[in-house]
């Protein structure tokens, strides 16, 4: 893991694409702004995990047995 220390107002910089800019600092909470083309999904981790979850979820399971499944295209 990188990690950098920024002021508010400073940014950091991903590929030429992504800027990540230090907004504000209000005690512990840190306001930052993204920069990024709209085709690239931003999300806080807790949303980012949920939606895996859920896809998961209707997926069937997500965590189905590989081996089994290969076992019925080999009978076929």
């Amino acid at each position: 893991m990188l990690i950098l220390t920024r002021k508010v107002g400073e940014s950091i910089r991903i590929n030429e694409n992504i800027c990540i800019t230090i907004v504000d600092m209000d005690g512990k909470n840190i306001k930052i702004g993204i920069e990024a083309p709209k085709d690239i999904s931003i999300h806080r981790e807790e949303v980012f995990k949920r939606i895996k979850e859920e896809n998961q979820k209707a997926a069937g399971g997500g965590g189905g047995d590989l081996g089994a499944l290969s076992d019925l295209f080999k009978k076929k």
